[in-house]
This record gives C-alpha cells, structure tokens and sequence, in this order.
C-alpha cells in the first residue's frame, strides 16, 4: 500500500473503496438469501405466495442454460445475466411479479472426455464446476430466485426429460387436423377401418412386429436405418446443425461421414409448416427468424413421377419448376438412393458412351466405386465443387412423361438425400448445375424459357415465355413461368402422374448419441427387436455406473466402422427382466442415450414448478407465467436473453417440443420464448509471438505504438476472450480490485447490449469513480454520517432529476442500460455541484441506480432510513411538469453577427420565432429600413438574416 493511499484512507476512512464494496456486497447477498427477496410466487402449489403479488403483472425472465464449464467464468460470460439482472429488478420496481432464475445444461461432451482422460465420474467433475460457477455468479449479486434452479443431470429433472420423450414417441401427427394425437387414437382408427392401413391388409391381419412398423412410419420419435453423419474420431454420429460447413465435427474437428445406422430420429419435419407461420407473431431479431426460415426451407412445387424403362419402378422427383418438365433429358440419384441397386442392369446398353461409364466393366461396378467416392465428400462439398460434375451412368433410362422420351438415369453427388426425394430431373437448359452436368457428359439441352436476346450460352434462370413445351395434350408455350408453373401442376395432377405440394429444406432431427452422459432412452426391445416405452412409474431410468466412460473411437479417416456405445458393455443393466402389463419378460435396453440439447428442449417449463413430482409442470403455474395474453398469442418467456449462434439449434428444437405438448394438451403455451433478444459479445485482444502462439495478454506492454512480450515484438488482433488465447480477465479480477457493482456498471455502459464490444480494464475505473461519487453525495468520508438535507430541491434541480426518470425508465424498458447509464451519470455529477444534497433527490438517485449497482443502492437506501429492500421500492415516476424546459434562448444574427437574443417556448414554430426575430427592436434598428433577401430559421435557437 502506497504512502498516499494511507494517508487518503486516513483521512477518508468511510470512502467507498473495494474493501468496503466487498463487505457491503457478501452482506447484502447473505440477506436476500436468508429473506428469500427474489422468490417469485407461483398462483397455487408449494411456491404459492402473497396473492397480492401473484395479482401483479407478470415478467418471466430467461437467460439461456449455461454450460458449466471446468474454466470457469470470464468477464465475457456475465453479459447477459447481468443485462436481464437489471431488466428484472426494473420490473420488480415497477410492479411486476418477477421469475428469474438459471439452471445448468450439465450434459454433454466435455465432462465426459474429461471422465475418460483423468476416470473421474462426469458427475463429479460437473457438480464441481456448478460448485464453482454458483459461487461467481453469486458474487454479482444477480436476483436469481434459487428454489427454482436445477441441473438437467438432476434425476427428477431428467425423469421429465424421458417422460416428454414417450410423450413424443406414442404420438403420430395428423395431418388434416395439424396437430399431434396420441398413437392410440391412430391405433383405434386403423382398427375401426376409419383409417386405411398402409398397403392391401386390414389392421386385424397384421402381427405384433407388424403392427410396430407401421406405426413407426407414423411415430413422431421413431427409429430407423437411414444415412447419418459418422464421426469415428468421436465414435458418435451428429445432427447435421453439429457438422461445420467444410465437413468436420463442430466439437473435435474430425471428419464427418455418410453412413447408415439404425438410430432415434424426432420427426420434427411434420411441424415444417408451423414452425414457420408461427415465427410472425414473436418479437424475435428478423435476421434470426430469416435463418430459421431458410433452415426449414419451404419451397413450393410438384411432385412427378417417371416409369423406369423396363422395370415397375418410378422414381419421383420434387421440383419447383414443373414447367420446365419438356426440358428434363436426363435424371440423377443420390448415391443413396434406395432405388440405385434396384434399376441397375447387369450390362451396359448399346450405345453407352465411354464418358458415362467411369471406366467400369459393368453399371454395379462403375455405380459401387462412385459411391464409395462420394462416401468420402460433405454435403458442403458435394454442393460447392465448381463446374467439374461427376458422376456415372446407371445403364437405366426412365421415360419423359410429357414428351414420352427415354433419358438416362445417372447417380451423381450433387444430389443429396437430404432435399426433395433424392432424385432430380435434370433441365440444363434452366439450371446451372444441369448445365455443367450435361456439358461434361455430353448430353442434349432443351431450352423451355426464351433467354433474352442475344443470350449465348449456359443455362438461362430468369423470367420469360416457355418455348418447346408442347405436346398434342398441353400446350405451355408463350406462357409466363408462374402461369405455366400452375398449368403443368394441374395437367400431371390430372393424368395421375403427380401433384403439387410443399418441400422442406428440413430434415427429421437426429436425436442418439453414442455417449455415456446424457440421458438414457427409456424404451426397451423385445425379442423381436419391437420398441417399448417404459411405464411412468418407472421413471427415471437412471444411468448405471460403468467402467469405461468412452464411446469406442476409431481413426479419424476410417469412414468403414460402426458405433460402440459405454452402456452397451454393461449387460446386466443392458439385459433386464420387466412386466409392462402382460407379465415378466426379457428385454434389452436401448444403449445409446439421448443428446446434450433434449434437457434445454423444455427447461424453461421446469422452471415454472421445479419440485412437482406428479406432473411436469401444473397447469396454474404454466398459464400465469408463459399462457396466451395480449400481444403473445403464442404465449411463452417475456423475455429470453442468449446468444444468436443457437438460431437453429436450441430455438428451432424448444419450439418442436412445445408444440408437440401444446398440441397433447400438456402446456397452454404454443412456443416456448415470445421475446427474443441476442446480446453481442465481449471480445478481447489476442497477442501472439512471431511463432503464432498466443501469450499472455496481461504481461504485454505496449511501447511507442507496438506491443511487446518478455522483450519480443509481438501482434495483436480483437478476438474472442478465453482460457485458450491467454486473454481471459476473470469476473473475480475485477470484484476483488473494484467490486461487483463496478463490474456491472461497466459491462452495461461498454455500449448497445447487442453490439460486440472490447474489453478495456483500465476503463473499468470510470464506473467505479461514479460509484464513489454516488456514495459522496449521500455520506461524509471522514465520518460516515448521512449528510442529506430535508430541505425541498429548487427547479433546476427538479427538472434534472425528472428529467434523468423519464430517460431511464424508457432506457430500462428498452434494454439501452448503456444509455441508462450515461443518464444516471449525467444526474449523478449534477448532484455532486450542489451544496446541499435534498433527501428527496439522493433517495430518488439511488432507486434509479438499484437495478444497475444493487449492492450499493441497498446501503445507501438503509442509511437513508429505509427499512424495507430497495429491491422491492417503487421506481421513480417522472413529473411530466419538469419534462419541458421553460424557455430557451434564440440567437438571431445578421450577416452572420449577433443583435439580439430571445426567450422563446421550446415548441415555437419557424413561422412564429421568425416574427418575433423581426418584430424584435435591436433587429429593427440593425437593419435601418433595408430590405431583407432570405430569413433562416432553425427552431428554436438561431434566426439568421440576409438583408438584401
């Protein structure tokens, strides 16, 4: 400690110091613990309060689950929770009934690589790290309301998860009332003969195992063997949001391969149409429901069908522009596609050309090398590989069925499974990819939109009139493309070989994992391999203890191996003996288990009723808090706090899951989150040596406009924060030198909460000077007594204080804390010029500060003589009386000189403050009876004259 230190402190012994800011901080937080100041009253259950304040409005508060990671908090984490901290002790002060709260999203990847690096139980390492995370979180004084939080790795939570689950695997979705129903209902009408039963048989004739396929086609969680993203590096497969756009494992960085495996899939797909219409009514960020859009990716079109040449098969192809069939004279299968080994012959056709064959001996062989080729490829890649198509010819040929002719029927990988049927009918004379596709195999182009003249060359994608696309039954030539599209529609419609219908970009969610942490399936398998739900009363189906925590991994290139799960090396768990209502019998357990995103699928529900062990969520608790109101038909959180990088992950995958129990009459509410907003991110500079290799960035130095490490000259770059690029400032740092009040000044006045923003530690003493300002202007450092006045504030001083109100309150409203702020500051320093500080402005002050600085508002408001929590005071109102200031002061000029100055009304029009200008004596006389050329006005403060 420095001699001037002492001596300040000497003489200033009650300053506001961070010494003095961490007693006032873990006092008061130890009170609102012990006072319960943050519950939220629920309308009725063991969380049911004071009816007055369930009678208040309600504010439902949520920041996206953390993760709690082993490194802990960085200065950049708290953002957000600090942000919607503030946001709901502004609404508590205005009245509300406000629930926030947070839990942990405790599964997932890390913890358990951790467990199989070191042995230690992924539970122990994740209730540690909560442990830890609690503990910084609390030192922030955020007003989370701490009955309500939990972990998804929390047996009575997941039991929930589970239940939901079999909520969604004994549902079917019906699609005339677009809605999900319960697979009993289904099973009724199949019996009745209401519903046909796919194929020839009636339901009565049909087997057990049977029975189980036909209502998985219909299921809305089902298993199947369809292609997959294999990653043998992590020896899991993933959803295709967790495959980066080069192809690798966005955890990992390891390659991603096609595969097929029988795994659980969400039939997510069936909701397309809703997940998208219902996106108008909730307050989201627009660039965030156009990625959703984009992500379902609804596209309007026909369904065709084309006869295989010598064979009963058809392949059926989705397109948007069925006026273009004339132009079809060629087709393309997926490698996938499961109609490729049916069509190909066991000879090439007279006729093949050599370039159409890839050099093999027969159609299978050139067809089974050109699949392992592609095998090797990402979607992405497949998609983006310029103008060099590959493919190879099939040896089937399918007929036109509008011009009747035979075209050849490739498999190429430009075409994905994953859109459509898999199959496309190729027009190059209008697609590009055609185009490029025709050219390198030499096939013939049929242009069926006139090109524009003087068009040379390649596929023509624009508007015009069809041309070439008649026969002696439709004519669509000379037609525009949007009236030939609806003609041909109507034409295939007619002749039974197509219809019009919707397409989605979307695919059925992947939902197994081959992992040990997550949450285990329950259904078991007979012996006929038929699924089974387990009871509820068996419930929650609780992970075994295992020896090995990994998944078998393979090398990371080995594309050829399948996955090996953790819990299928337990027998005795796997192997069990149940009675699901027809006596005791064998089954086998399902060993893989859920993944990391199905317990943030529904939290904000558990939140609402964190203890019901009988229901999920009771219906009281679930209307009053998330139900349909005015302005949220759809109900759901007021207000949901997180990152945009979950835009089509998290988000699309909640709003699936309340749906579904939106639609089983579980929830009142149809999407889980009305308001969304993204907050930006705090980012720091990442210094790196000539090597590349980043180093500390709190030992660099900077000299002379360079930057300097251990001597050496180093770069720097604004980058992310983290443990990593040895530029992480932790939020215990900043606590322990300034306080938690500071801290969460400065990260809400760093600018817009959804603007990326540089961390500057030397700029966090600005807000911790406001701080000291503040305290001064309501106790004595050298004594520690209260030095406010009971004597009334003068005018001036009552339109700075009404004026500060009204900005803040709109600010708070709005979620402009840094603008907030600048206001406060603004009043704060103003205060500070007065002699005598009035209690009705310091006690006004401090409540406009409280949602902001809440620790330091709470001591000044009990040394004001409050006894109640500042927490729960009223928030300022502004008088609207002190909101216009009385007059202002106009300058008026001539030739750019000053004559005369007037008070006039702020609201003066240009019409009136001109009149007055020239009706003013000293104007009179500086003009001397010359005419004038041009008045200027520039309400309410400058008239300008240029005499003539």
């Amino acid at each position: 400690m420095s001699e001037t230190n002492t001596a300040a402190e000497v003489a200033a012994p009650h300053r506001y110091t961070a010494a003095l800011a961490a007693d006032i901080e873990a006092r008061w937080q130890d009170l609102w613990d012990a006072n319960g100041t943050y519950d939220a009253p629920n309308p009725s259950g063991d969380l049911a309060g004071d009816p007055e304040v369930v009678s208040r409005p309600k504010k439902f508060i949520m920041d996206m689950f953390p993760y709690p990671s082993g490194a802990g908090l960085h200065v950049g984490h708290p953002l957000g929770y600090i942000a919607t901290d503030v946001y709901a002790r502004y609404h508590r002060m205005t009245g509300h009934n406000v629930l926030h709260t947070l839990g942990f999203d405790a599964f997932g990847l890390p913890a358990e690589q951790y467990a199989v690096q070191t042995g230690t139980h992924p539970r122990v390492s994740t209730e540690a790290n909560m442990e830890n995370m609690k503990a910084q979180l609390r030192r922030l004084g955020l007003g989370h309301d701490k009955r309500r939080s939990f972990a998804t790795i929390d047996p009575e939570y997941y039991k929930w998860t589970q239940w939901i689950f079999l909520q969604i695997f004994n549902s079917w979705y019906d699609e005339d009332a677009r809605k999900a129903r319960p697979i009993a209902e289904l099973v009724r009408l199949f019996e009745s003969g209401e519903r046909q039963v796919p194929g020839t048989r009636a339901w009565s004739e049909l087997s057990a195992v049977e029975r189980a396929e036909v209502l998985g086609e219909y299921r809305l969680a089902y298993a199947s063997d369809a292609p997959v993203n294999w990653c043998p590096g992590l020896g899991t497969v993933l959803a295709n949001e967790e495959v980066t756009a080069d192809g690798r494992s966005e955890r990992g960085n390891f390659p991603v391969f096609k595969s097929k495996l029988r795994q659980w899939n969400m039939r997510i797909t069936a909701y397309a149409d809703r997940l998208i219409d219902d996106l108008e009514a909730l307050d989201w960020p627009e660039a965030i429901k156009l990625q959703q859009r984009n992500w379902i990716g609804r596209s309007e079109g026909a369904r065709v069908s084309f006869e295989v040449v010598g064979h009963d098969e058809k392949i059926t192809v989705f397109t948007t522009r069925p006026d273009t069939l004339f132009g079809a004279t060629y087709m393309v299968l997926a490698p996938e596609h499961e109609l490729v080994d049916s069509v190909v012959p066991a000879e090439w056709p007279e006729g093949t050309k050599d370039a159409w064959t890839g050099g093999a001996r027969t159609p299978a062989d050139a067809v089974a090398a050109y699949r392992k080729q592609a095998q090797s490829k990402t979607d992405v890649e497949r998609q983006t590989e310029g103008k060099d198509k590959t493919g190879v010819f099939t040896g089937a040929y399918a007929r036109n069925p509008l011009t009747g002719e035979p075209v050849p029927v490739f498999v190429a990988d430009y075409v994905l499974m994953g859109y459509g049927t898999g199959a496309i009918m190729a027009v190059p004379g209008q697609d590009e990819r055609d185009w490029e596709f025709a050219t390198a195999f030499e096939l013939p182009v049929v242009r069926t939109v006139a090109p524009p003249e003087g068009w040379e060359g390649e596929a023509y994608t624009g508007q015009g009139p069809a041309i070439n696309s008649a026969n002696d039954k439709l004519d669509l030539n000379g037609m525009a493309v949007d009236e030939a599209k609806r003609t041909a529609i109507a034409w295939v419609t007619e002749q039974g070989i197509g219809e019009g219908t919707v397409n989605f970009r979307l695919r059925d969610w992947l939902f197994s994992r081959q992992r040990y942490w997550g949450e285990p399936f329950p259904i078991v398998y007979d012996e006929h391999g038929v699924a089974h739900s387990l009871p509820e009363s068996m419930l929650p189906l609780e992970l075994p203890e295992v020896e090995d925590y990994s998944p078998r991994t393979f090398e990371p290139d080995d594309a050829d191996t399948s996955p090996e799960t953790p819990l299928s090396r337990n027998e005795d768990w796997v192997d069990v003996t149940l009675d699901l209502g027809d006596g005791p019998k064998r089954y086998r357990r399902e060993t893989n288990t859920m993944p990391n995103w199905a317990g943030s699928c529904w939290y904000e529900l558990r939140y609402l009723d964190p203890h019901n062990s009988e229901r999920l969520v009771s219906a009281d608790a679930e209307q009053y808090w998330m139900g349909p109101r005015d302005g949220q038909p759809h109900g759901g959180v007021d207000l949901y706090v997180g990152g945009a990088e979950h835009a089509v992950l998290h988000l699309l995958y909640a709003r699936f899951w309340s749906k579904v129990l939106f639609d089983l009459g579980h929830i009142s509410s149809n999407e889980p989150f009305h308001k969304l907003y993204n907050q930006g991110m705090i980012q720091a500079y990442v210094y790196r040596d000539s090597r590349g290799i980043a180093v500390p960035a709190a030992e660099v130095e900077e000299r002379d406009g360079a930057f300097y490490y251990q001597g050496e000259k180093v770069g720097r770059l604004l980058g992310k924060m983290g443990k990593s690029l040895k530029n992480a400032v932790t939020p215990d740092e900043i606590c322990a030198e300034y306080g938690a009040d500071t801290l969460r000044l400065y990260e809400m006045a760093m600018g817009p909460l959804d603007v990326s923003r540089p961390w500057d530690t030397r700029a966090v003493i600005g807000q911790y000077r406001l701080l000291q300002r503040l305290w001064r202007n309501v106790v004595d450092e050298a004594t520690g007594e209260v030095t406010v006045v009971s004597a009334e504030p003068d005018e001036a001083t009552l339109r700075a204080l009404h004026k500060a109100i009204d900005g803040v309150s709109q600010d708070m409203a709005n979620l402009r804390f840094n603008t907030a702020i600048a206001k406060v500051t603004e009043l704060n320093n103003f205060v500070t010029k007065l002699s005598e500080v009035p209690r009705t402005v310091a006690e006004q002050l401090v409540l406009l500060v409280a949602p902001l600085a809440p620790h330091i508002a709470e001591e000044l408001w009990r040394k004001l003589g409050r006894t109640t929590s500042v927490v729960h005071a009223d928030f300022p109102v502004a008088d609207p009386a002190y909101l216009v200031d009385e007059a202002v002061t106009c300058v008026v000029q001539i030739k750019g000189k000053v004559k005369a100055r007037l008070e006039v009304a702020p609201s003066i029009s240009e019409e009136e403050l001109e009149k007055a200008a020239l009706a003013d004596p000293a104007v009179v006389a500086a003009l001397g009876g010359a005419g004038i050329r041009k008045v200027i006005v520039r309400a309410p403060k400058l008239v300008n004259i240029v005499p003539a």
